[in-house]
């Protein structure tokens, strides 16, 4: 790319970006031509404004990541808000939806009350708050709904105590979650199936996380070819990893669900129309954790995520609209998110350049893509007309980021 966006310390300045490529495949937008920004909206007339030179550069919209792990509160040591949603601003998201297998894990009102405070505080990008399914708060997670993100179910072994192992907790919480909130699931195996079967019966949806395995994919694309109401996500390491060939030490193998075969890394290339989303299941954990004798499963992946989704598309195994559409079109859809008004990421889809751990700003300095080369790199973000990123620099400050959802801490 020929050009590059300036660092705008203020509000997005009025400039021209000349000869861009603009994509936007939800709203029927495609096109190369002139970006005009003016007081931080996209549109107006060009007289009298800077120009910068765009040529071999996209503007996509914001992305999202409905699938991460921020450690707060209990694991700060590992992340915590400011500096997650400052890798997610790096990385070109300006939505995360984390999770709630937190220590204490979000599960009650008081803590969904505490976690909506810190974020409010000290998120750099738009967030949303999941909440946990367990035994003890069926009864009173209805009420909560409105403010949150969805419901996560964990049927499978993760980090944390979510997990559940009851088939009729499972079946009285897709039954008493409400129908037009969104529900998900970590579950593999047998438990996927289980899961599909609970919700279906329920008449509710549910989104499956992290698919890893072959036959998780093609039980998912026989119940989505069946009218069952099911979507799911995979992440970078299951397609770009396998457990034979990853090359990460012991300590660093250990993610959930854990890396497979390249069958199954395969088995998920080639049903990638029934995947829903691009989620990081962005997962911190110290280097000393790593290396230790106990160590904790999880990656980090805010930063790397959509240089290694780029790299597929050069590579010929995705489009730029697969692109878009998996981490912003379809997740806005299953979550029902509202839009982000003047909003939008930069991207240098042809730049190569090498994960380094050192260098990444999450607090867990470490990525499983060390040393990758890989093609396509964020160059800017604009959230609501302001910059959250450019020049390599993370610009929005903490408490930047709004709770996306209307009955939590809006400003």
């Amino acid at each position: 790319m020929s050009g590059r966006l300036v660092q705008r310390p203020g509000p997005a300045a009025d400039v021209v970006i000349r000869g861009a490529r603009v994509l936007d495949p939800a709203a029927g937008i495609d096109h190369v031509g002139d970006l005009v920004v003016r007081e931080g909206r996209i549109g107006g007339r060009p007289d009298g404004l800077e120009v910068i030179d765009g040529r071999g550069m996209v503007v996509v919209p914001g992305l999202v990541d409905v699938h991460v792990h921020l450690r707060v509160p209990g694991r700060e040591d590992c992340e915590d808000i400011a500096t997650g949603s400052r890798a997610a601003a790096a990385g070109g998201f300006v939505t995360v939806l984390a999770m709630p297998n937190t220590q204490p894990p979000i599960v009650d009102a008081a803590a969904l009350a505490a976690y909506e405070q810190a974020a409010q505080a000290r998120a750099r990008c738009d967030y949303g708050l999941y909440l946990g399914a367990g035994p003890g708060n069926l009864g009173a997670l209805a009420a909560l709904a409105p403010r949150a993100a969805g419901l996560k179910l964990y049927l499978d072994s993760t980090f944390g105590d979510l997990k559940m192992d009851s088939l009729d907790l499972l079946i009285a919480h897709c039954a008493a979650w409400p129908a037009d909130r969104p529900l998900l699931a970590h579950a593999e195996g047998n438990n996927l199936a289980a899961a599909i079967l609970a919700a279906h019966l329920a008449g509710r949806a549910i989104h499956i996380a992290h698919v890893s395995r072959q036959a998780e994919i093609e039980l998912i694309r026989a119940a989505k070819l069946k009218g069952f109401a099911v979507t799911c996500e995979v992440c970078p390491h299951h397609l770009f990893l396998t457990l034979k060939e990853c090359g990460l030490p012991p300590g660093y193998i250990e993610v959930r669900p854990r890396l497979a075969a390249q069958a199954d890394a395969e088995a998920l290339w080639a049903n990638l129309e029934f995947i829903d989303c691009f989620a990081t299941d962005h997962a911190p954990h110290t280097r000393a954790e790593k290396a230790g004798p106990h160590p904790p499963p999880g990656y980090p992946g805010l930063e790397t995520a959509l240089a290694l989704w780029l790299t597929a598309v050069h590579q010929g195994r995705l489009t730029l609209d697969d692109v878009v559409a998996r981490m912003h079109t379809n997740p806005r859809r299953i979550f029902r998110l509202p839009e982000q008004p003047d909003t939008w990421v930069e991207v240098d889809p042809d730049q190569a350049w090498t994960p380094r751990g050192a260098a990444l700003r999450s607090r867990a300095g470490w990525t499983p893509f060390e040393g990758w080369i890989v093609r396509g790199r964020v160059v800017g973000v604009t959230l609501r007309g302001r910059p959250a990123y450019a020049g390599e620099n993370v610009l929005s400050p903490p408490g930047a980021g709004r709770n996306l959802h209307p009955a939590g801490l809006n400003r």
